[in-house]
C-alpha cells in the first residue's frame, strides 16, 4: 500500500507531528471522497479494525509514531552493546 512509501520519508527525515497530521487530514480528505462516505463518518471509524466498515486503512500519525519509537528503541539498543 502507499503507507510505507510514505513513511520512509517521515521517519528518515525530521518532520513535526503537526506536519504529519496535516498530511493525514488531506489523505483522509480524498479517501472520504473517493469512497463517497458520509463526512459525518470519524478518522476512528476510518481505520479502525474492530467497526462494521472494516478498510484495510491505517492511521498514518499512529504508524508515524510507532516507527519512530521502533527506531529510536533500535538506535538505543545499538548503543547499549557492549
Amino acid at each position: 500500500m502507499l503507507i510505507p512509501k510514505l513513511l520512509w520519508p517521515l521517519l528518515v527525515y525530521e518532520i513535526c507531528s503537526t506536519t504529519v497530521e496535516a498530511i493525514e487530514a488531506q489523505i483522509n480528505k480524498f479517501t472520504r471522497r473517493w469512497l463517497g462516505v458520509p463526512p459525518g463518518l470519524t478518522d476512528v471509524a476510518m481505520s479502525c479494525r474492530k467497526a462494521k466498515l472494516r478498510l484495510p486503512l491505517k492511521s498514518i500519525l499512529e504508524e508515524y509514531k510507532c516507527g519512530k519509537a521502533r527506531l529510536l528503541w533500535g538506535l538505543r539498543g545499538q548503543f547499549n552493546r557492549p
